[in-house]
Order: C-alpha cells, then sequence, then structure tokens
C-alpha cells in the first residue's frame, strides 16, 4: 500500500479495508510502501493495520525476505 496517495492516506485506506464485513477482504495482507523510514513510521503502518513497512528505494534483498515471510 503506498502511503502518500491523492485522496487518501494508505493508512486511512487499510483502517477502512481493516472494517469490512468480508473477511475475507479485510484480512488480506497489506505493506506500507513509503520513503518514511523512522519507526514512528513503521509504528504507525503497524498501528493502521498494516501488515508489514518496505522503505522505498526497494532493495531486491528486502522484498524477497518480506515475500518468503508471508507467502
Amino acid at each position: 500500500m503506498d502511503v502518500q496517495m491523492l485522496e487518501m492516506d494508505g493508512y486511512e485506506a487499510t483502517r477502512r479495508i481493516r472494517r469490512l464485513e468480508n473477511q475475507e477482504i479485510a484480512s488480506k495482507l497489506i505493506i506500507a510502501m513509503t520513503a518514511n523510514a523512522f519507526e514512528e513510521d513503521v509504528q504507525e503502518a503497524l498501528k493502521a493495520g498494516m501488515n508489514d513497512h518496505m522503505a522505498k528505494l526497494i532493495r531486491i534483498e528486502t522484498l524477497y525476505a518480506l515475500m518468503k515471510k508471508y507467502l
């Protein structure tokens, strides 16, 4: 999930997804994708209901590690 979107930020989008009645959709894996890489950014993503956080610029090793962790 891109954190910085125009109409609605990724945090709010995640909160809305997590509140959906359809649990198959509400429980989908959501990983924050953002240039904001401080610990408070990671915590904000988790607090919003995201499963994990990945800072941009994306390192392929980090992407593979997250994919291995969740898939």
